[in-house]
């Protein structure tokens, strides 16, 4: 089969976009944009001249209110009488009561952090706490159920130090780890 060319086939000659043609209109700036312009420049060149002709004018001063010599020596009448006490008890003399109040060591606490059935999965914890460089026991208690083997830290003196170690041991993935009294 031949090759064909369709383009030039094609009755209507297209024109080229790259020569100038004498046929088209000159390109410019349309009549709305211009007459735009022309009211825009107009409107400024107005509110100049505007501006130019404030300057010219004086303002206006309304006259005071002539005070009578009577009213600037009187006194401010009395304020009325308060219905609150509060008032009354901001004026006088403060006392701060203490209370007296005395702090009860309830004990040394334990940490539990994990009760299993199996001395294996109580090992394991005891590993993981570890590697966190707390020392761990394991302690075996027997109940209704069966045989669970504990693992908790302790004893502490205060709470205070429990909680420190708890959130050492959160911060390396060992959760759920309560704090009681010890007993």
């Amino acid at each position: 089969m031949a090759h064909q060319d369709y383009i030039s086939r094609s009755s209507k000659k297209k024109s080229n976009p790259y020569k100038k043609n004498a046929k088209q209109a000159p390109t410019g700036i349309p009549l709305k944009v211009k007459v735009l312009a022309l009211v825009m420049i107009a409107a400024i060149a107005g509110f100049g001249y505007f501006l130019w002709q404030l300057k010219d004018v004086e303002p206006t001063v309304l006259p005071a209110k002539p005070q009578s010599k009577a009213s600037s020596t009187t006194k401010l009448p009395e304020p009325p009488k308060e219905k609150w006490q509060y008032i009354e008890q901001l004026q006088g003399p403060k006392e701060v009561e203490g209370g007296e109040y005395e702090v009860v060591d309830k004990g040394p606490y334990k940490m539990q952090c994990g009760s299993f059935r199996t001395i294996k999965q109580a090992e394991q914890l005891k590993a993981k706490m570890a590697f966190t460089g707390l020392i761990a026991q394991i302690s075996r208690s027997e109940g209704k159920n069966g045989v669970y083997y504990k693992v908790f830290l302790g004893p502490y003196q205060k709470k205070r130090e429990a909680e420190r170690d708890k959130h050492k041991l959160k911060r390396n993935n060992v959760n759920y780890c309560q704090i009681w009294l010890w007993r």
